[in-house]
């Protein structure tokens, strides 16, 4: 039996030795294939064709849509109303006091006023309204005139010297 107990650990030892070799032969014989593979030309994929190009959409619609405009370039509002206050709110619908032939009203964003537009931003100095497919602008209409007013500038007037009758002589020590 020490026979076959000496053949048998033997035989397991060296299939421990023998799987860790042939593991480590494997590994270096992928890695020298990979290595081939990389110095070979690759094949080159054909570009795809090129697709047709749209034509870029009309920026002026856009930036309108957007409500996006150069300054001035608004066209005055054809509605029968004036502006008398706006009252312009970080948070929340901004409102107008808009007034017609009926009497003033307060008004909020996206109402639609007695004159078919509907009302489109409030600023705080004027209105924009939405009116026949368009922007329009409703500024704010002073109700008094401006409290200071400029003066002309007046001509220069020539000094003159006081008249002596009023200096009278002080009676006393002089120093």
């Amino acid at each position: 039996m020490s026979l076959a107990r000496w053949a048998g650990s033997r035989s397991a030892t060296a299939l421990l030795v023998l799987v860790p070799l042939l593991y480590a032969g494997w590994l270096v014989e992928r890695e020298w294939r990979f290595r081939q593979a990389l110095g070979r030309d690759m094949p080159v994929v054909a570009a795809a064709p090129a697709t047709a190009t749209r034509g870029l959409p009309n920026v002026q619609a856009v930036a309108t849509v957007l409500g996006l405009a150069p300054e001035g370039a608004h066209a005055a509002s054809a509605e029968p109303m004036t502006l008398q206050a706006s009252f312009v709110v970080d948070q929340g619908l901004s409102r107008a006091l808009l007034a017609d032939a009926a009497g003033p009203r307060i008004y909020q964003v996206g109402e639609r006023l007695p004159g078919g537009s509907v009302l489109r931003r409030v600023e705080p100095g004027h209105v924009m309204l939405w009116r026949n497919g368009r922007e329009e602008r409703l500024a704010l209409q002073p109700a008094t005139p401006p409290l200071l007013r400029q003066v002309a500038a007046e001509p220069p007037r020539q000094a003159t010297l006081p008249s002596s009758q009023y200096l009278r002589p002080v009676a006393g020590q002089t120093e």
